[in-house]
């Protein structure tokens, strides 16, 4: 090969290296291996479970990219689920053993045979009621490895600095800090990957071998004919690899008002919460391994104000919500835990609590000003 050739061979490979990451796109830098189980992962998060093989006998969906479809797999979904939990005297109890926290809406047909309902029915202990849109789950590997001592370093429960802000991480009942979830209550990827078979599809795995009970009580007999668990632990990690390799997508690259809409975004103290860049730990995946990547987050807990109240869960009181990650907004439709918004104006508009500030700092800027703050989200 020529010398000129050699050049432009290098420049098309840096070019390759640097092309912007759109939604549904692996991290870059994955070895063969790994792009490997990334592809196969993703057929089995397509994959549509039936009653023959493992649906329900109560479910939300029949697959994970049922509720994860848009405008990738791994991107949102148009569902709105059902989540109830009981909160009395500081305690927040999840209400498993009257079929909470996720309450499934549709029933198999033996299900509904055998005991004439079309849903789980809702508990009747439950003190609130949580609506919950499908976000997307790009970006969630490397949510994962963020260190646990960088999450308490932007923690400030008891606002020591005087700005309103009092970030404080959820835990699991282990103690461990939880990241995961509009309250942030399970710890790793792996849980919350394995969680949700059983929880959203009535599917068990190895991990989470049994299945749940029917609003309480225990599943009639010849309902449920799969033996369990209805995954196995391969299905499980591919599945798991997928969600893992899954790259939050590159931000359009911003004009003068998009710029001007950046520094808005920290000068109001959206920035506080949702930190623009976050960096990972060790990892055995390189491509994972102390990687700073956009996320938007801070991971930790805030009381949004009693207007968004509705669940608790763990350590998290019915205000608290986790700092959602801004990933893929240009995509949105819909905004918020329960997707009540159908503007970012209106989603900055019902921040109360923490976000009060913010809120109000958004709601004093010129109309240019607020335009260029909207243009910067919509390239997120």
């Amino acid at each position: 090969m020529t010398r000129l050739g050699v050049a432009l061979l290098f420049l098309f490979i840096a070019a390759g290296c640097n092309r912007p990451v759109q939604p549904g796109d692996p991290i870059p830098g994955l070895a063969r291996a790994e792009r490997d189980r990334f592809a196969r992962g993703k057929v089995v998060f397509d994959s549509e479970f039936t009653p023959h093989t493992g649906l329900g006998p109560l479910f939300n969906s029949t697959a994970c990219g049922e509720c994860h479809e848009d405008p990738k797999a791994g991107g949102r979904g148009d569902e709105v689920e059902i989540h109830a939990t009981a909160f009395s005297g500081g305690v927040c109890d999840p209400l498993v053993q009257e079929g909470g926290p996720v309450i499934q809406q549709h029933a198999t047909p033996a299900l509904k045979q055998a005991l004439g309902i079309d849903s789980e029915p809702f508990p009747p202990s439950a003190s609130a009621r949580a609506m919950r849109t499908s976000p997307v789950v790009f970006g969630r590997g490397l949510l994962d490895l963020v260190p646990d001592s960088l999450i308490l370093s932007y923690a400030d429960p008891d606002d020591r600095n005087h700005d309103g802000v009092r970030g404080r991480p959820n835990r699991s009942l282990d103690g461990r800090i939880g990241r995961f979830g509009r309250k942030a209550f399970v710890p790793t990827l792996r849980e919350f990957n394995a969680g949700a078979f059983p929880a959203e599809m009535g599917v068990t795995d190895p991990e989470q071998p049994t299945e749940e009970n029917i609003g309480g009580k225990p599943i009639p007999p010849g309902v449920d004919s799969t033996a369990d668990p209805e995954i196995n632990q391969e299905a499980l990690e591919l599945a798991d690899d997928f969600v893992r390799f899954l790259a939050p997508p590159t931000p359009a690259k911003l004009g003068k008002e998009g710029r001007r809409g950046r520094e808005l975004f920290s000068q109001i103290g959206c920035a506080t919460c949702h930190i623009p860049t976050l960096r990972t730990g060790d990892s055995p995946v390189p491509a994972l391994r102390r990687r700073e990547f956009a996320a938007y987050t801070d991971l930790l807990l805030h009381d949004l104000g009693p207007e968004l109240a509705d669940i608790c869960l763990g350590r998290a009181a019915p205000a608290d919500f986790r700092t959602e990650p801004l990933l893929d907004l240009r995509d949105a439709t819909k905004f918020l835990h329960d997707g009540r918004a159908t503007t970012l104006e209106q989603a900055v508009d019902l921040h109360g609590g923490e976000g009060a500030a913010a809120r109000n700092g958004f709601k004093v800027l010129t109309p240019a000003d607020r335009a260029a703050l909207i243009a910067f989200l919509k390239s997120l």
